[in-house]
């Protein structure tokens, strides 16, 4: 009974310590930067770059295609569904990640 209440307390606590420390981080960079005379406007990037929408596309299109074929192997073999569906979104997405890489290298 405690577990259960457990968990989500842990949960939203862990995301809030997360948000919390990148936030204070970026303060404390700004403020650094504002000591040595630098402009913190510097720090903030006008547009996206294509590459990283590219990583960013293949690598949900490889974990889309991971819990596809992950479903595939749950149901057509007799490997446990939850380790069919983990490994194979790891592997398809780190495979999206690698065809970025290769696509980008090769734009250069």
């Amino acid at each position: 009974m405690v577990e259960d209440i457990f968990i989500p307390i842990a949960f939203f606590a862990a995301l809030f310590g997360i948000v919390y420390v990148v936030i204070t981080a970026r303060n404390r960079e700004r403020m650094a930067m504002l000591e040595k005379g630098a402009d913190p406007k510097d720090l903030i990037s006008g547009k996206p770059s294509v590459y990283n929408i590219l990583k960013w596309a293949l690598l949900l299109v490889g974990v889309g295609l991971g819990i596809f074929i992950g479903a595939l192997f749950a149901t057509y073999t007799s490997l446990d569904e939850e380790a069919a569906y983990f490994a194979s979104a790891l592997f398809f997405g780190g495979l999206g990640l690698v065809v970025a890489y290769l696509v980008a290298r090769k734009a250069e």
